[in-house]
């Protein structure tokens, strides 16, 4: 069960930064389109497909974390024993969560004090923009523990049919 709820969340969160993506790269495309064709643009056009970008980063982060795809300097805990190295990657582990379980208290608090704001274009709350944040940190603090157990054992990764962390880290 625990299998079907962690595919579950990663399909989950695989398709909404799809449609996400694609909302944006239509509304981009489409604000370009009207500007050079009719000389107008839709004016929540840009800030819409901004507010859809910082949405996109905090969710796909927890993604990227899963898969080993974030920049890591990964030479002390090669260099040293395995036991060593289990301890070190165990030691990162921790240093990760607490510093996501700071960000989600951090950013609520913030999300909670701009909740009254509103963007300029589609006179929405920031709150609802700046939720990205504690948001996409509980999701790098689920992320996280479900690899938790296979990074520090042996510096393993999840495994993606559709990533090679390594490749994407060396462009």
């Amino acid at each position: 069960m625990f299998n079907r709820i962690e595919r579950a969340l990663v399909a989950a969160n695989r398709w909404l930064l799809i449609v996400l993506l694609a909302a944006m790269a239509c509304i981009v495309f489409a604000n370009v389109v009207l500007r050079y064709t009719t000389g107008d643009s839709i004016v929540w056009a840009e800030e819409v497909a901004r507010h859809m970008m910082i949405w996109v980063t905090f969710l796909g982060a927890g993604l990227v974390l899963r898969f080993g795809g974030h920049v890591a300097i990964d030479n002390l805990h090669r260099s040293v024993g395995a036991r060593a190295a289990r301890t070190v990657r165990g030691l990162i582990v921790l240093g990760l969560a607490l510093f996501f379980v700071v960000m989600v208290v951090a950013s609520s608090q913030y999300v909670y004090a701009t909740r009254f704001q509103t963007t300029a274009a589609t006179d929405i709350s920031i709150a609802y923009i700046y939720a990205a944040m504690p948001v996409g940190f509980v999701l790098m603090l689920v992320h996280l523990l479900f690899v938790a157990r296979g990074y520090i054992a042996d510096g393993r990764y999840a495994d993606s049919d559709e990533m090679d962390a390594d490749a994407a880290a060396s462009i």
